[in-house]
């Protein structure tokens, strides 16, 4: 029999299956990565609870539980958390404080399934907790190199071909910029947050202490680094990734406008993906408008309203490296110019893809 659980990074260095039993408004709010939300409660049944419990006390919210979850509802639950239990023999189960509960969960699936399963001591929050920490003593204990670059020049790409890499953009699934928005949603604060903090442990508990990560603002969409590390990313040492003007704005072609129209055709199908897509881009540049100006903004417009027309008409994406051409040419470039110019002594290495590579994994890890 295991017992009740209390090394709680363990959890998530081991990949240890996470039965969460809080309600489905608090799972929404923020998990852990695959956690799979099973509640002893619905947000309805939470809720009525939680009011009788501040008008008549613990025991009659207790009560008021053992009615509203019983007979059919009850088994269907137990059913559902024996399913999961014997699919994760190793994995354990938690509410938000590793109390009441949690304890029910675990009693009433050993009592009515015969299984015995763990429970994490302290629950969510203490978890939560747990990774706080262990982000705040990674960025305390160790070293970041970041790697900057005019828009285009493959980043991303560079971070997936490194072991010690951050891919903050993966974990905020959002590519960064105001073009950045995916199809699927962007996660919770939290979720964002946990993300980062579990990759972190994993990579330092092999001995990982030096991180390479993408030039990035604070935010990344809807999601922000942690201030901490943001402060700190600010005076990391930079590794200058360069490539040829026609290759980005190849790249850009393909990232932003056939893989992210032939996700959007995916997720809604091919006449409401390509209006959804289509939408999305126009919104994108209008999010940039003013800074922009009216003038430059307009023709910009013009230049994405015509090459989506040709898209949807022919198929053909060829006019997309108009606005995409002009966009880096005058906008970008220049932001980046004067970024990388107010960046000059923290640059240590400059190399288009292979040699930028090549430097970073001759870095050592720790």
């Amino acid at each position: 029999m295991r017992a009740d659980i209390t090394n709680l990074l363990a959890l998530f260095v081991n990949d240890v299956p996470l039965m969460d039993t809080r309600a489905p408004i608090e799972f929404a709010r923020g998990s852990f990565p695959g956690a799979m939300n099973l509640p002893l409660m619905t947000d309805s049944e939470r809720q009525q609870i939680g009011t009788c419990y501040k008008q008549r006390g613990q025991d009659a919210a207790i009560a008021l539980g053992h009615r509203l979850v019983s007979g059919k509802t009850k088994s269907a639950r137990i059913s559902a958390w024996a399913h999961f239990a014997q699919t994760h023999p190793n994995g354990v189960l938690y509410c938000f404080r590793g109390g009441l509960r949690s304890q029910i969960v675990q009693q009433w699936l050993k009592t009515e399934a015969g299984i015995t399963y763990p429970r994490v001591v302290g629950g969510y929050k203490a978890m939560r907790n747990a990774l706080i920490e262990s982000t705040r003593q990674a960025i305390a204990q160790c070293q970041f190199l970041i790697i900057g670059g005019l828009t285009g020049t493959g980043k991303t790409e560079i971070l997936a071909r490194v072991n010690n890499s951050l891919d903050r953009e993966g974990y905020a699934n959002h590519r960064g910029s105001s073009f950045g928005k995916r199809v699927s949603t962007q996660p919770a604060q939290i979720d964002f947050e946990h993300r980062l903090a579990i990759d972190l442990l994993k990579k330092q508990s092999v001995g990982i202490e030096r991180f390479v990560i993408e030039d990035e603002g604070l935010h990344i969409g809807s999601c922000s680094l942690p201030v901490e590390l943001y402060q700190l990313l600010q005076q990391a040492p930079i590794v200058w990734l360069e490539d040829d003007f026609e290759h980005r704005v190849e790249r850009i072609l393909n990232d932003y406008v056939i893989k992210q129209c032939s996700d959007f055709l995916g997720a809604y199908g091919p006449q409401a993906g390509f209006e959804h897509f289509a939408a999305q881009l126009v919104q994108s540049l209008n999010k940039i408008a003013k800074r922009l100006g009216g003038e430059r903004h307009q023709r910009l417009l013009s230049n994405m309203q015509a090459a989506l027309a040709a898209q949807a008409n022919h198929g053909s994406t060829a006019l997309h490296r108009v606005w995409i051409s002009a966009l880096l040419s005058e906008y970008y470039d220049p932001m980046y110019a004067h970024q990388r110019s107010s960046k000059a002594d923290r640059i240590i290495f400059t190399g288009n893809r292979q040699a930028v590579a090549e430097f970073l994994n001759t870095q050592p890890p720790s």
